[in-house]
């Protein structure tokens, strides 16, 4: 079997699912349009930073003749394909704020636009079963958390981070990705709010938790470790977290941060490591990849969760999870709880969120359950071919 993953290496996710499908014995390859400063291990990269509009749409022709490939499963990431916007072939990078760069973004809107859907037409012709794996904002909507959320991204992000025309491109896409992809998959549960009913909730599987050794430094230092890791200030609440520990240390109280920006991944994993506690993120509702990769690694993580999205998981994933919980208000207090805590206390919390990982987050099974879509949705179209 031969899967080919697109158009993004976001948080690591396609890398460490390709990962896993060929250990288990599938063909898998990753390409993602460009390369970014966290360094996912890919098998091709289409292009390089900073190439013409030209070159981008040269290069988007090429690349789409991958949907005439000897391809068994097509698996999309990032709710993306290779031509759609929310990608990044045939942007608006680089059309600036004129006239004549907008009337060229809106131009290059629809010729992707055409090109998706010919993307698309052309697998379901081939019965090339399609999945789509959505990770975040390519499916969160500002109108919608605004209504429904207290506490959401929504609340914190400058103008034009959402909008009502990104918005409602972002259904579009839900609908025309809904009815073509055999599965759809999630991430963090609050997308399941927007996306089709048939959508499932598959957690984080991009850490090889059997291979990584914890380290449970938290009786080690005499100064507490915080390790916090923003892709996004506004989004992760890292001005808030910052606001707090600054107070918490003008009361006297002792510790030290790391705040790990713009660094590779590697470099990143081995900041965790010598971290006692990581800070995640304080308004999606939900914890991000860093945070699955600091539990493996033995650390216990600060997180904003919404109770309101539980429904969404399996009960017992509910009950299980090891957090320490702060909203946008509570969060200098529940820093000051962990300081003032015995350390073997957060041992045992950091056992507890290693545990945790190996059970939900074990990548073997979460690829194994996709593997077997693979496998039934291709056994369904051999049947429609007569085979």
């Amino acid at each position: 079997m031969r899967v080919l993953h697109l158009p993004t290496a976001v948080g690591g996710g396609p890398s460490g699912l390709s990962r896993q499908l060929r250990l288990q014995g599938i063909e898998s390859q990753v390409w993602t349009i460009d390369q970014d400063y966290l360094n996912y291990p890919v098998d091709r990269v289409l292009t390089e930073p900073q190439e013409p509009v030209l070159r981008q749409m040269l290069t988007a022709l090429r690349a789409g003749t991958y949907v005439f490939g000897r391809w068994d499963a097509v698996h999309y990431n990032y709710g993306s394909t290779l031509f759609s916007n929310g990608g990044k072939l045939l942007s608006r990078r680089g059309s600036g704020g004129s006239a004549a760069g907008r009337l060229l973004a809106r131009a290059l809107g629809v010729v992707a636009g055409v090109l998706q859907r010919a993307e698309l037409a052309v697998l379901r012709a081939r019965r090339i079963p399609v999945f789509v794996h959505y990770q975040g904002d390519d499916a969160r909507q500002g109108d919608y958390s605004l209504q429904h959320f207290d506490i959401s991204i929504a609340t914190q992000v400058p103008p034009g981070y959402y909008t009502a025309e990104s918005d409602a491109w972002k259904r579009r896409q839900i609908t025309l990705m809904g009815r073509h992809a055999f599965a759809i998959y999630a991430v963090n549960p609050d997308l399941l709010n927007v996306l089709p009913a048939s959508a499932e909730f598959v957690p984080y599987g991009h850490v090889a938790v059997s291979e990584w050794e914890p380290r449970y430094t938290q009786e080690e230092h005499e100064r507490l470790v915080f390790a916090h890791a923003p892709s996004n200030r506004a989004v992760k609440g890292t001005d808030l977290i910052v606001r707090a520990l600054s107070e918490l240390a003008s009361e006297g109280y002792a510790f030290e941060l790391d705040l790990i920006e713009g660094v590779s991944n590697a470099e990143a994993l081995a900041r965790y490591r010598n971290a006692d506690v990581v800070i995640d993120q304080l308004y999606a509702g939900w914890y991000g990849g860093v945070a699955v990769e600091a539990m493996a690694l033995g650390k216990p993580v600060v997180v904003y969760l919404r109770e309101s999205d539980f429904r969404f998981l399996p009960a017992e994933m509910a009950d299980d999870l090891p957090f320490f919980r702060a909203t946008p208000t509570t969060v200098k207090d529940a820093l000051r709880e962990i300081l003032v805590q015995p350390r073997a206390q957060l041992v045992a919390r950091a056992r507890q969120s290693r545990a945790f990982v190996e059970r939900w987050h074990d990548p073997v099974a979460i690829t194994s359950k996709i593997a077997n879509d693979y496998r039934r949705a291709r056994a369904i179209h051999e049947r429609k071919n007569g085979k």
